[in-house]
């Protein structure tokens, strides 16, 4: 359908075709470079060949033929030639790696931003590992696409070359190079559609999988060392590991069939070579046997693009995925009256609404819908007095200010993690929203104060104080909503006294209203309104009464 929405695949294709235009003048040179290394490579090694062959002969006919033989111009040419192959390798490498790495500069944030505005259901639902594999493997998979770009390129002015040099012994013999060439292509290509390509996706695949699988046990290790099933988690990454090394095999395999179409055709470009250059001279004839040669080499690095495309086809199909079903931009601007059908109730700040209910009753779920976090029942919310299943993502999540059970952290500093939530705050700023969660003591007792590590996922903070780190995060987003699920689970006493007292004084300074999930009366107490979730519904409706 015309008027369908392109695919993710679509649109990433649409990324690297602009940024193949941005990088334009990079990959002509690159191209015109490997067309320049390719055609004299050919010429350097058949006018090399016509030389030696002819000054033999020149020499063997006397000193009389040996010294009218003309030896500077075909030297000359010999070195002008291997100098511009140098020196065209050189500036293909460069010009064709530096607009690849400039194209995936470019592509990683626009692809982290599809995984960030896409979804939240989709984001969350990526593992670690392969959330890395995408990102950093299917990208880097993606650069052989630029880099191969001018291979075409180079074979194309190889094969030109090859045959313009096989000419000077007869047009049979041009033909001949011709058809051996493009025989030889044409075989290559059928080999890499039919066990390359298949490998190549394999490989990808299994190597997500892989990392996938270790980045998991590697977050559990405590665990399955408490368990005792370390052995189990070994058997599961070498089974991975098997899987990704026979699929690296079946690759390498298709690489060297591919390999030998190119060995067959070269043969067979010799033999060519032989039967039609009969009555050429003999310089002639080694002239366009080592063209012939040359001619079916310069089609390497297309040859080595057929090995790859199917890796480069399954990286691009798996970081498609993560731009399919892209959000649109919000347009609108909400009110921050929250409002709820199923109880007739309207919120607006400094209300104070606290939500409660059995464990895996469908508090969070509820909450994760209204900040779109997951998808939306049509009916269930309004937000701005607009259904909350018709608010685009971005406008819901501009109301709230979140802090989930179980906050997660970056492998970053105190300061970075807490400036997630406001990139503009100041050092005031950050330890005052310390002081209210009550872990300003503790950071400041750190040797680095605001620049002290956090390890992975906060490994260095303790249960509480990653959850009071979460917490002060929370608090430096200015959105009129708070919205804390479960802030003091597993704080003593007195830091849940301290830590409420202050958030009290806090909600009154900035009359922000505050949505609070929790089990435990001090919090609940805090609040004016109790919404008590029951359960979800055959349709996932959460169930609930004021």
């Amino acid at each position: 359908m015309s008027g369908a929405a392109p695919t993710g695949v679509a649109r990433l294709k649409t990324l690297i075709r602009a940024q193949e235009r941005r990088q334009g003048a990079r990959l002509l040179a690159a191209a015109v470079s490997a067309a320049l290394v390719s055609a004299a490579a050919v010429l350097l090694l058949g006018v090399s060949g016509w030389f030696i062959t002819a000054s033999a002969l020149a020499g063997l006919a006397g000193s009389a033929a040996a010294y009218s033989f003309n030896f500077m111009i075909p030297s000359a040419l010999i070195r002008f030639l291997a100098i511009v192959r140098t020196g065209s390798r050189y500036g293909e490498r460069v010009t064709g790696h530096d607009a690849a790495l400039k194209a995936l500069a470019a592509l990683r944030p626009q692809l982290f931003e599809g995984v960030a505005r896409g979804p939240a259901t989709r984001a969350l639902a990526l593992a670690g590992g392969e959330a890395s594999a995408r990102m950093v493997q299917d990208v880097d998979a993606v650069q052989n696409r630029f880099v191969r770009l001018s291979a075409p390129w180079g074979a194309g002015a190889g094969l030109v070359a090859g045959v313009a040099l096989a000419a000077l012994a007869g047009w049979p013999t041009a033909l001949a190079v011709l058809a051996a060439s493009a025989l030889g292509v044409l075989a290559a290509a059928i080999v890499g559609r039919r066990m390359a390509e298949p490998a190549g996706r394999a490989v990808q695949a299994a190597s997500g999988d892989l990392k996938t699988q270790f980045a998991a046990f590697a977050a559990a290790a405590p665990e399955l060392q408490a368990y005792g099933v370390k052995g189990w988690a070994v058997e599961r990454l070498a089974e991975c590991g098997a899987v990704l090394e026979r699929a690296t095999e079946r690759l390498a395999s298709a690489g060297g069939w591919i390999m030998l179409t190119q060995s067959v055709a070269m043969a067979l470009a010799i033999l060519g070579v032989l039967a039609t250059a009969r009555s050429a001279s003999p310089p002639l004839v080694a002239l366009a046997i080592l063209a012939a040669v040359t001619t079916v080499e310069s089609a390497g690095a297309l040859l080595t693009a057929f090995r790859h495309k199917g890796a480069v086809e399954a990286a691009v199909e798996r970081l498609g995925d993560l731009l399919d079903e892209a959000e649109p931009t919000p347009t609108q601007t909400l009110s921050p009256a929250l409002g709820l059908s199923a109880v007739d109730l309207t919120l607006t700040p400094p209300q104070r609404l606290a939500v409660t209910g059995s464990s895996g009753a469908g508090k969070t779920t509820l909450i994760e819908r209204w900040m779109h976090l997951r998808a939306p029942l049509p009916g269930e919310a309004t937000l701005g007095g607009s259904d909350a299943a018709d608010v685009s993502p971005d406008a819901a999540r501009a109301l709230f200010a979140y802090a989930p059970q179980q906050a997660v952290l970056l492998a970053g500093t105190v300061r970075e993690n807490l400036k997630l939530a406001l990139p503009t705050a100041d050092d005031e700023a950050l330890w005052a929203a310390l002081e209210d969660a009550d872990l300003a003591e503790r950071i400041r007792a750190a040797p680095a104060g605001l620049n002290a590590p956090l390890g992975e996922n906060g490994a260095r903070l303790s249960g509480g104080e990653r959850r009071r780190l979460g917490l002060a995060r929370a608090y430096l987003r200015p959105a009129p909503w708070l919205v804390l699920d479960e802030p003091t689970e597993g704080l003593d006493a007195a830091t849940e006294a301290r830590v409420l007292d202050r958030l009290t004084r806090r909600l009154e300074h900035t009359g922000q209203g505050l949505i609070l999930v929790s089990h435990r009366p001090a919090p609940l107490a805090l609040c004016d309104t109790t919404l008590v979730v029951s359960g979800l519904a055959a349709d996932g409706a959460v169930q609930m009464s004021a």
